[in-house]
């Protein structure tokens, strides 16, 4: 997770009185995911931000898988989501194991008129087309194309876009979402062979304090379904916090990538960890320098992982007739490798200027109906000469 921020007023001690100008108390709160063993933040806000006035209808949002198991490589339209209006509507499982949920999303407005908080799950937001702000109770958090949003679990957040053209990957994760540890110190710090650094790192600013009173909806997502809670005041009524749990945006743009003499494995590309899965990131870069290199990936066994690679941007020499948005299934249990002809063809290539976010999970991953819907036939058949 980030290094530790604080923002706004806070008392010299934590645990101690904190008054406002008038005399009252501020309520402090300790915010972590992991209990009291890991990393957290304190956050102390005007009012007790335990304050539940009603509640509303629950909704089931847990997916169902589609279609029986197969052992097949499979490939999906991402861009066939059709854009919703409202944030939450429009995110829409499409992959999923009981380690993560993977969505695609195209929302057209702001959250204007609720909060949302997922208290099963951190979520990276990959924003593959939009830009806007995430407001939370920790400050304003600007993002652009290409950012990955990180959000731990518990978080309280709207997002505002600028506009109604955004399309989102999103990864939820019952296991916190962090940076590899082959890459941190024993302290926490980004190592130097890193393939980013702290400098990176976006964190929360604008810490704006709202003093309201009155019905505030909250969604808040729980075990697979969507409570409707009405707080007395509003969400984001801190004045001051410190510590080393809140959300952060890093750009795929700053991902430094590894390159060798040959070419190099997949982990060389890996940008964050969780319980059971990676994120990897594939960016522009030089081609193997090695004489005799052959640019183009070796053919690999896939027997403990499932590979999920979501295409962003530039031309990718290795298959045929990528689109962006496009997502490539390839189970665990069988090879996979370059499309016919295309060892041959990237012989003597220097650089690509590809650009994709690749999701490898250990457990094996199921399909929903809307996976299916989007689904492009023939993709299974795609290796044959």
């Amino acid at each position: 997770m980030p290094y530790y921020k604080k923002l706004g007023n806070i008392p010299h001690k934590r645990h101690t009185q904190f008054r406002a100008p008038n005399g009252e108390l501020y309520s402090e709160q300790l915010f972590s995911t992991e209990g009291f063993s890991s990393d957290y933040s304190l956050l102390y806000h005007l009012h007790p931000p335990t304050q539940i006035k009603n509640t509303g209808d629950t909704i089931d949002l847990r997916p169902e898988a589609a279609t029986p198991k197969k052992l097949q490589h499979r490939s999906f339209d991402g861009f066939r989501i059709i854009p919703v209006k409202d944030y939450l509507r429009s995110r829409q499982v499409i992959l999923f194991n009981s380690d993560c949920h993977i969505s695609l999303a195209a929302p057209e407005q702001a959250m204007k008129n609720y909060f949302y908080k997922n208290a099963d799950a951190d979520e990276l937001i990959f924003v593959h087309e939009g830009s806007g702000v995430v407001h939370s109770l920790y400050g304003n958090l600007g993002f652009a194309a290409g950012d990955y949003i990180i959000i731990p679990r518990g978080t309280i957040y709207q997002v505002a876009f600028s506009d109604e053209r955004n399309r989102l990957l999103i990864v939820e994760s019952f296991s916190p979402i962090r940076f590899p540890k082959r890459y941190l110190s024993p302290y926490g710090q980004l190592l130097e062979h890193a393939p980013c650094c702290e400098r990176d790192i976006r964190q929360p600013g604008e810490l704006i304090t709202h003093d309201q009173k009155g019905e505030f909806l909250l969604r808040v997502k729980k075990q697979g379904h969507l409570y409707n809670l009405f707080y007395a005041t509003h969400p984001f009524d801190v004045v001051g916090w410190d510590g080393c749990c809140y959300p952060f945006a890093f750009s795929i743009h700053d991902f430094e990538p590894i390159t060798g003499r040959v070419h190099q494995p997949p982990p060389v590309h890996q940008t964050f960890e969780a319980g059971n899965f990676v994120v990897c990131s594939f960016v522009p870069r030089l081609f193997d320098y090695h004489p005799e290199a052959v640019p183009a990936p070796y053919n690999h066994s896939n027997i403990d992982s499932d590979e999920i690679l979501y295409y962003v941007d530039g031309d990718f020499m290795s298959r045929k007739n990528v689109t962006r948005g496009m997502i490539t299934l390839h189970p665990s249990g069988i090879p996979h490798g370059p499309h016919p002809g295309a060892v041959e063809r990237s012989i003597g290539a220097k650089e690509t200027g590809e650009l994709a976010v690749m999701i490898d999970t250990f457990h094996p991953l199921q399909l929903t109906t809307r996976a299916l819907e989007i689904e492009n036939p023939g993709y299974t058949m795609s290796w044959a000469e």
